[in-house]
């Protein structure tokens, strides 16, 4: 089975044969980041699947929140663009968290850990984050965290 990178690259290969200009830019950009992070440090190295999915997510952030402040600037286009590139990523992230298994995740940290009130923020989002790692962004899952934790105080 091939790694996650070697499949970035075979699907640049057919966008560039399809003239698929979004599809092909998005994907430079994407091993462009993934190149630079290999080489980034001491030594060059190879990165597993999973640090190559933190890099797409990386990635797919920044085009929402590049889109938003476009979207905010008036500038439709770019805005468009920008939701265009993250869809091509977010092909290649896990499924996103639903709210209510995401709560259910939290809630069972909760449990877990014997956290109440705002100050057992740490312990819990120690617990949920390797659960939930590339599936939910960290400031929902931060903000869910914060919500439930002061329903119990």
């Amino acid at each position: 089975m091939p790694t996650l990178k070697e499949q970035l690259r075979g699907d640049l290969t057919a966008a560039m044969k399809a003239r698929d200009e979004v599809r092909t830019r998005t994907l430079r950009m994407a091993l462009t980041s993934i190149s630079n992070e290999e080489v980034a440090g001491n030594s060059a190295r190879d990165l597993s699947d999973d640090e190559v999915l933190k890099i797409l997510g990386r990635e797919a952030k920044r085009r929402r929140e590049a889109a938003t402040a476009f979207a905010d600037a008036g500038r439709t286009e770019q805005a468009a663009a920008e939701r265009a590139e993250e869809e091509v990523i977010a092909a290649y992230l896990p499924a996103q968290l639903g709210d209510e298994e995401l709560r259910a995740i939290i809630a069972a940290a909760i449990a877990d850990t014997g956290a109440s009130g705002p100050s057992g923020m740490g312990q819990v989002m120690k617990a949920v984050t390797p659960k939930i790692a590339g599936r939910a962004e960290g400031s929902r899952v931060a903000a869910l965290v914060r919500g439930m934790l002061s329903e119990r105080s």
